[in-house]
């Protein structure tokens, strides 16, 4: 199952929860009706007629109390995925942490949001929760937040974390945190009918009023079809989650290309004691979000399949008498020293069992191609790895990651210099443009800025030019803390820098379109996954700018660009004959065309992305820098790529 189709099944797993839960809500309106008719009196007809009306008017204010506190609790998570972090208690790590363990585990992070082609998460640890557990939270990528807990970090070596972590970037690149977000919600507004309903019967029974005691059953008959409620919304919610936590577990065996790691954390929640539980006041709310069962609930409720079953169907021949061996192996774990950190069985917190012998892993490192490669890509390989990306990619994120000067990285990771930074990449070569853009900074900052931009632009001379995209990903967790005005005003100057010599080149558009949607995403995180209402022949005109404008940006003669629009319109639209005529202005196109682009269901994206491949790739060869227009492209739809694009064999 690629992105696409796990899109498509988060849309239909969304639409089947709605219905359902209105099915709920329905029978809890119809419920708290019966009993404030019966309340009323049966037989009679003047308060059978009172009671009539009085069920319309309470049946108008369950719906409202549910409906309002759903999208109350919704509201309060708008924030993004590091509110629910923080609720439960979650340490933030910061990008220019000391401690080790806090590094190796953001080291994994980011390697990971390389190889997915999506901005570095913010990263949490829950510091006192010792059961080893994760979850994934947030709207969209560019909000998301990643949190493990003290027992990950402790217990888990880095393979194992990988395997973890891969899960949880599954359900940040499939849709699922949005979902988990909507469940949340709902569940809390029938949670509301239940306690008004406790809260009544509390209030009544205090009163000495001649109907406190009938309102007092009342008020318990309301908790009481109010707790119902919630019964029947966690059944749905378990339902939803266990399906989607196969899925999150086979696309970590797919990102990590071996079953090791993932199931390896799998074992060691099955046979450690603390095994994956929270104690957290708040993980029943959450239950559905972890890697693992935080809670314990019985099969019905139960959030995730079984243990041993997720186990199996990566490792057919596990046997539970494992889970022994694993308990006595990690029941006196010992810490080693930082020479011995690096060994295999050795957790990232820096514990390692005793009595287990070392074994290495050989990492198959991918070499980046050179500045000047021509690239041949495979429309097949590039749409598979859309939001799909495996060992390769994950291989070549960490030759990325390391090819990045550290003092480059500690400035992406730096609230002070993240801007600068991204300043610093659009600094032009010729003097006297760069001249005219260091004047735009004069203008909107201080000379401190000038000077630091000046002095980081010395560092990024000779950078590979496939590290630009992603040292600018680096720097979105210390971007998005920045206050909205300072943000609005950071964009402001993007676009004046690359307008100072009043033209735009690719990897400026590139540069600036990437970084604008991620901050841009940020802001307004609910609203990152816009509604898929549109279909491929309503966008004929948007369609006809993109393909027109990627082909002639990858091909040097117009015979060849035209042809090339021609494929790709072949493979969209194949029924359409609309002329090669290539927008005057390709950026005033593109950000027309992008955003309606951006509302297809995910089977037209599908056919949008191997279209644009086939496009750019129609003469035999792309360059790094048609590759990365075809990585910000999909960024625009919401289809993230990675860094290193599937060649042609």
């Amino acid at each position: 199952m690629n992105f696409f189709d796990h899109q498509d099944r988060a849309r239909r797993q969304t639409r089947r929860m709605i219905v359902l839960f209105a099915i709920a809500v329905v029978a809890i309106v119809v419920a708290i009706d019966g009993v404030l008719y019966v309340a009323m009196g049966v037989g009679n007809g003047r308060h059978a007629q009172d009671a009539g009306a009085a069920m319309a008017g309470i049946s108008v204010v369950v719906l409202l109390v549910i409906g309002l506190g759903s999208l109350y609790r919704v509201a309060s998570l708008r924030g993004g995925g590091a509110v629910v972090a923080r609720q439960l208690g979650g340490v933030q790590i910061e990008t220019d942490t000391a401690n080790f363990a806090y590094r190796r585990l953001r080291n994994v992070v980011e390697e990971m949001s390389i190889a997915a082609g999506v901005p570095v998460p913010e990263i949490f640890v829950l510091e006192e929760e010792s059961g080893i557990n994760a979850f994934a939270s947030g709207y969209a990528p560019t909000d998301a937040a990643i949190t493990v807990t003290r027992g990950a970090i402790d217990k888990l070596t880095r393979e194992e974390l990988q395997g973890v972590i891969g899960h949880e970037f599954s359900h940040v690149l499939n849709g699922d945190m949005r979902l988990n977000i909507r469940l949340m919600g709902i569940v809390f507004g029938i949670l509301v009918i239940a306690t008004i309903g406790r809260k009544l019967a509390e209030l009544s029974g205090r009163s000495r009023g001649r109907d406190s005691g009938g309102m007092v059953l009342f008020g318990l008959a309301v908790f009481a079809v109010g707790y119902i409620g919630v019964v029947f919304g966690r059944v749905i919610k378990a339902s939803v989650s266990r399906q989607r936590e196969f899925l999150a577990d086979a696309s970590a065996v797919q990102f990590t290309r071996q079953t090791d790691g993932i199931a390896g954390a799998l074992k060691k929640i099955g046979g450690l004691a603390e095994g994956s539980k929270l104690a957290s006041s708040d993980t029943e709310e959450v239950a559905h979000m972890l890697f693992g069962d935080g809670v314990g609930y019985s099969a019905l409720f139960a959030t995730h399949p079984p243990l041993i079953e997720r186990i199996q169907r990566m490792v057919p021949s596990f046997r539970a008498e494992e889970f022994d061996a694993i308990a006595s192996a990690w029941s006196r774990p010992v810490r080693v020293g930082p020479e011995e950190s690096e060994r295999a069985d050795v957790s990232i917190g820096g514990f390692a069992p005793m009595g287990l012998r070392s074994f290495g892993i050989a990492a198959d490192v991918a070499m980046l191609p050179r500045a000047d490669a021509q690239l041949r890509l495979s429309p097949t390989g590039v749409v598979s790895q859309v939001g799909h990306p495996g060992l390769d990619d994950r291989s070549a994120a960490a030759q990325i990651n390391e090819s990045i000067p550290q003092a480059l990285r500690e400035a992406a990771w730096q609230s002070g210099q993240a801007m600068p930074l991204i300043f610093a990449l659009l600094l032009n070569d010729d003097l006297a443009v760069r001249e005219l853009q260091l004047a735009v900074l004069d203008e909107r900052y201080d000379s401190g800025t000038r000077a630091l931009v000046q002095a980081l632009a010395t560092e990024l001379r000779g950078l590979h030019p496939m590290l630009r995209l992603p040292l600018a990903s680096l720097s979105f967790p210390a971007l998005r803390r920045r206050p909205r005005p300072h943000l609005t005003v950071f964009m402001e100057t993007l676009r004046a820098l690359i307008d100072a010599d009043r033209r735009v080149t690719l990897d400026e558009y590139c540069l600036a379109k990437l970084v604008g949607l991620q901050v841009m995403d940020s802001l307004r995180p609910a609203a990152t996954q816009p509604m898929s209402s549109l279909k491929l022949p309503g966008l004929v005109a948007e369609l006809k700018d993109l393909l027109a404008v990627v082909a002639r940006y990858g091909h040097d003669d117009a015979a060849g660009a035209q042809r090339a629009y021609a494929l790709g319109l072949r493979e969209v639209l194949p029924d359409s004959a609309i002329d090669y005529s290539p927008p005057f202005d390709f950026v005033g196109a593109l950000d027309r065309a992008l955003p309606r682009l951006d509302h297809l269901a995910p089977a037209g994206k599908e056919l949008v992305v191997r279209a644009l491949t086939i496009a750019i790739s129609a003469d035999g060869v792309v360059s790094v820098a048609e590759s990365e227009l075809l990585r910000t492209v999909c960024a625009a739809l919401h289809c993230p790529l990675p860094p290193m694009l599937q060649r042609a064999a």
